[in-house]
């Protein structure tokens, strides 16, 4: 299994997951569930019309929190906005309910991936994987 594929599965097992920017000099957290692993990149999505996708846009330097289990994992990195059709429609097949709410409000789904990342798996008391992806 691929680092980018460790991160995917833990995402998965952990079913929501946690977005960390910052507002100015203000840390931003919010829920997230989506996520799609596309060849060798993880893309996350959300409304171009969001205070997060204006926050990332500003600094683009954001982190990932998710916990499973008795295990959570950190996964930071730089924002890098995608703009690519063929990535949309597989978020249209994967979120098909969310995805016709924004073209019925005519609102627009940011793309992105986090380069220049790294991630750390740990238990309570300690470091279980640290890794880049």
């Amino acid at each position: 299994m691929t680092n980018i594929e460790k991160v995917n599965k833990f995402l998965d097992d952990a079913k929501t997951f946690y977005f960390l920017t910052t507002d100015g000099d203000q840390p931003k957290g919010r829920p997230f569930g989506f996520h799609l692993l596309d060849g060798d990149r993880l893309y996350f999505g959300c409304g171009t019309f969001k205070n997060v996708y204006s926050q990332l846009t500003k600094n683009p330097k954001v982190e990932v929190l998710a916990v499973s289990g008795q295990e959570f994992m950190r996964y930071d990195g730089v924002v890098k906005i995608v703009k690519d059709e063929n990535l949309l429609e597989k978020v249209r097949e994967a979120m098909p309910q969310i995805m016709s709410l924004y073209d019925k409000n005519g609102w627009e789904m940011g793309m992105f991936y986090l380069e220049n990342g790294h991630v750390e798996i740990r238990g309570m008391l300690d470091l279980k994987e640290e890794f880049d992806v």
